[in-house]
């Protein structure tokens, strides 16, 4: 049988999986700021769904602001060591933000979002892959060559319209906005997303 993750769904989370994912997210930016690097974490002391290989997103905001996003777009290690990495990443590399201050943790708010495979989706033209977009479900990858960039769902808060999200997908992933192409590769996928507030 194969996992939700293989059929393009993130996995689903109980509620103190959620929880223990968001723990070793701001322990890992603690561990930072106390010694530079992100929180070690051993696989075997957690849930077997954290144990499981797992690509995440970790988006950083104070006062409602965004601060930092860093995350993996693809498996390659235990989910709950890709979230304690993505955490410190988002604080302290992310080149948009300086690194985290230590007078800023008590205000930092962390969403978590955990990511199910990517699919390739098939379209003959822009208008065609425009609609088959879903708002507010779908997140994207867009390729092209050696560019490539990612939305992820939440995005659609900011750019509810089709056409201005994939116009600035393609910004993002060093296009223009009014660029088209048949070697144009985009995927879909959906995430599981929770914040501290929701936990």
């Amino acid at each position: 049988m194969s996992s939700p993750r293989e059929n393009g769904n993130p996995p689903s989370l109980a509620p103190e999986q959620r929880r223990a994912l968001l723990q070793v997210a701001r322990a890992s930016i603690v561990h930072g700021l106390e010694t530079g690097g992100p929180l070690p974490v051993d696989p075997e002391d957690h849930a077997t769904p954290l144990r499981r290989a797992g690509a995440s997103f970790v988006t950083l905001t104070t006062g409602g602001r965004l601060r930092g996003c860093i995350g993996s777009l693809e498996a390659c290690r235990p989910l709950v060591a890709d979230v304690a990495a993505n955490a410190h990443a988002a604080a302290f590399q992310d080149p948009r933000f300086p690194p985290l201050a230590a007078n800023e943790l008590q205000s930092l708010r962390i969403q978590i979002s955990v990511l199910g495979a990517p699919v390739p989706m098939t379209f003959s033209s822009e208008e065609d892959l425009l609609s088959q977009l879903r708002p507010h479900v779908d997140g994207l990858i867009m390729e092209e060559g050696s560019r490539r960039g990612t939305f992820l769902p939440s995005v659609w808060d900011t750019l509810p319209r089709p056409c201005e999200f994939l116009r600035q997908l393609k910004l993002k992933a060093g296009l223009s906005q009014d660029y088209w192409s048949d070697t144009l590769r985009v995927y879909r996928y959906t995430t599981e997303s929770f914040s501290e507030e929701e936990a």
